[in-house]
């Protein structure tokens, strides 16, 4: 479970920064918002919330979640178990309800400009949150 919740995290990564690339560039160049932004926007979404899925299901097996329910306050004083077993978590799920958000958010937007802006702010804010707290060090 480890293994596929690491290696889709890549896919994930990719299809972020490629969607929020997308989007700047068709936020500053003012193009017109086509079936396949959409589609991209939608597919992040997709792999984002099963991303999440595989994430949660290896939290709750996860040695961390067992060191956190055994002992809240040793797991809190120590900088890469609290990583692991609070800020990672909780930070990926706030990315990810606000990849959510900025996909339902571009639904009710009527100009090309405004979704755009959308994806690039909601999306951009959600791929900063993972770029933050992704472990590094057990990752690469």
């Amino acid at each position: 479970m480890k293994d596929v919740h690491s290696y889709w995290a890549y896919l994930v990564l990719a299809i972020l920064i490629f969607t929020v690339v997308n989007a700047i560039i068709g936020l500053t160049q003012k193009k017109e918002f086509k079936d396949k932004d959409l589609r991209l926007g939608l597919f992040t979404l997709i792999v984002s919330h099963i991303q999440l899925l595989i994430g949660l299901a290896w939290y709750f097996m996860s040695p961390w979640y067992k060191a956190l329910k055994a002992d809240a306050g040793a797991v809190m004083g120590e900088k890469t178990t609290r990583l692991l077993a609070v800020e990672h978590p909780i930070i990926m799920v706030l990315a990810i309800v606000l990849i959510t958000i900025g996909w339902s958010k571009h639904k009710k937007k009527t100009t090309d400009t405004a979704k755009y802006k959308t994806f690039a702010i909601f999306y951009g804010i959600a791929l900063l949150l993972i770029l933050s707290r992704i472990p590094w060090n057990n990752w690469l």
